[in-house]
């Protein structure tokens, strides 16, 4: 278990390449403001999970994004989460020819190669 587990973290360096590659929060940059965001938590920038960790979502660059705090949360925790996911899924599948979910989720009896 603890392997699946480190999987699923996002590394220093995976981290220091998302902050490179996205410099931002990714929603703030293109003006997609869904719901009410505190501005305090618009200046604290979070990796975030495309696809879950609670659904084998692997820290991998390849399946996150930086998102400021308030945005992190909102994708998480409301009802906005979902069409969120989507706008980042098309970004992915942009940057990473090729994309699916199913690239970016952990599973035991499948081999791991990134995209």
């Amino acid at each position: 278990m603890k392997k699946r587990t480190k999987m699923l973290q996002f590394s220093k360096e995976v981290r220091l390449e998302l902050i490179e590659r996205d410099r931002g929060c990714f929603f703030c940059k293109r003006g997609i403001h869904m719901g009410k965001i505190d501005t305090g938590d618009m200046a604290i920038f979070d990796p975030m999970h495309i696809v879950n960790k609670s659904q084998g979502g692997l820290g991998i660059i390849e399946n996150g994004l930086i998102g400021c705090r308030g945005h992190h949360h909102l994708m998480d925790n409301s009802e906005y989460g979902p069409e969120m996911r989507a706008i980042a899924k098309d970004y992915l599948r942009i940057l990473y020819r090729g994309w699916t979910e199913e690239m970016v989720t952990y599973s035991k009896w499948k081999g791991f190669k990134h995209c």
